[in-house]
């Protein structure tokens, strides 16, 4: 069956009751919040007194010197409590991706780093590692061609080569 459609004017009136009720209830919450925020005030802040004399306020601020140390450590223990509970969220996170067997590649920055310090942060400060390419690879000496060391100055070998005696040693010497 088709539904009946609501009038125009009712539906105005009832999203306007809505909203009013809304607003009340915010209202609300805003004093609940206000009169807790004052008992805890009450509760943990006493009404300041300023002393007169000097011993008097030294007193004062060494208290009040110890009241932030113990807030400075709550507030630590609350960091620690919170990046533990943070990490714990990203692992179950990562295993539900595995779970579901979709996994996003998260977006890689590139880094610019040398291979010294790459293996340091691999294998930590201890490990001091001297990524040195030349020093494994295998040495070649260099052969002295015979001909190199017998030439000497050329100019006298192409004066002896000369004329027919000089091929007459040639072939001489080769045979």
């Amino acid at each position: 069956m088709a539904e009946k459609k609501m009038p125009l004017s009712r539906k105005n009136h009832l999203k306007s009751l809505l909203l009013q009720i809304g607003k009340m209830m915010l209202e609300e919450e805003a004093q609940e919040a206000q009169v807790e925020k004052m008992k805890y005030m009450e509760e943990n802040c006493p009404t300041l007194s300023i002393p007169r004399c000097t011993q008097e306020l030294q007193e004062l601020c060494r208290q009040l010197h110890k009241q932030i140390d113990l807030v400075d450590e709550e507030r630590y223990d609350m960091e620690i409590k919170v990046k533990k509970c943070s990490k714990e969220i990203d692992d179950l996170k990562a295993k539900v991706q595995d779970l579901n067997g979709r996994f996003k590649k998260p977006a890689l920055k590139r880094v610019r780093m040398s291979a010294d310090a790459m293996l340091a942060a691999l294998l930590g400060s201890k490990h001091k590692v001297s990524l040195d390419l030349r020093a494994n690879l295998k040495q070649v000496k260099k052969e002295v061609k015979e001909e190199e060391k017998q030439s000497g100055d050329w100019r006298k070998n192409i004066e002896d080569k000369a004329g027919m005696d000089g091929r007459k040693k040639m072939f001489e010497t080769e045979a």
